[in-house]
C-alpha cells in the first residue's frame, strides 16, 4: 500500500472513471494525515445527491476527526457536472470554482481534492476537468479498477494528464471493485513497463 503519510499536500485523488474508489482512497489519505495534522477535503463538483450532507455525498464519507469536508456545487442528477447543471438550468462558473479550490487553508492543514468522475468529464462546452484544473498545478494520484479494461483506462488517463502538464504521483489499482486481485497484480506489472511512476494495489 502507498504510504499516505509521505504524500505531499495539496493533492488530487483522480479516477479513470466514476465509481472506481476515489473517495475510499481519499478517505484513506485523510485519515493517515489526520494523525499528524488537520485535513481539508474539497470536492468542487458533486453530482447525484440532494445536498452536501446527503448520506451518499462523498464529503460525508471522508469527514472525520480533524478532517473537514467541503463541497462546492451540488447537483441532483447522477451525471457529469455539465449534464447535471444543464438539467437544472444552471451554469457552472469555472473561474469562481477555481478560486474556491484555491482558498487559503488553516495554519498547518493539508489539502485533498477530488473531482467528479474521470479526468475527461465535461464541465462546460469544450472544457474537461483536466483542462480546467491544470492551472492549479496540483499533482494527482490516479485510482482505477483492477481487472479487465484497466490497462486501457489507466494509460489513456495518464496520457491525458501528461498532455496537460500534470505530475502523477502514483497509480492505485482497486481490485475490490471487481474481485480482480490476481488480474490486478498482472496489470500492475504491465503498467510498470509503460509508466514512470509507482503502481500500487489497494488492499
Amino acid at each position: 500500500m502507498l504510504d499516505a503519510a509521505k504524500l505531499t499536500s495539496p493533492i488530487w485523488v483522480l479516477g479513470t472513471d466514476t465509481g472506481v474508489g476515489k473517495t475510499r482512497f481519499a478517505s484513506y489519505i485523510a485519515r493517515s494525515w489526520a494523525k499528524e495534522s488537520s485535513v481539508i477535503y474539497r470536492k468542487p463538483f458533486q453530482t447525484g445527491v440532494v445536498s452536501d450532507t446527503d448520506p451518499e455525498a462523498d464529503a460525508v464519507a471522508v469527514a472525520g476527526p480533524k478532517i473537514t469536508s467541503e463541497t462546492g456545487l451540488v447537483f441532483r442528477a447522477p451525471l457529469s457536472p455539465l449534464a447535471a447543471a444543464e438539467l437544472e438550468g444552471r451554469q457552472i462558473d469555472l473561474e469562481e470554482m477555481l478560486a474556491w479550490c484555491k482558498r487559503p487553508l488553516p495554519q498547518g492543514a493539508r489539502l485533498i481534492l477530488e473531482p467528479a468522475g474521470g479526468v475527461m468529464v465535461p464541465l462546460a462546452d469544450g472544457v474537461s476537468f483536466v483542462k480546467w484544473a491544470s492551472s492549479l498545478g496540483i499533482p494527482g494520484i490516479v485510482v482505477a479498477r483492477g481487472g479487465l479494461g484497466t490497462l486501457n483506462h489507466v494509460l489513456l488517463t495518464c496520457e491525458a494528464l501528461h498532455a496537460h502538464g500534470w505530475k502523477i504521483v502514483a497509480v492505485v489499482l482497486n481490485p475490490g471493485l471487481d474481485n480482480s486481485h490476481e488480474a490486478a497484480m498482472d496489470n500492475a506489472k504491465i503498467l510498470e513497463r509503460f509508466l514512470d511512476m509507482p503502481i500500487q494495489i489497494l488492499e
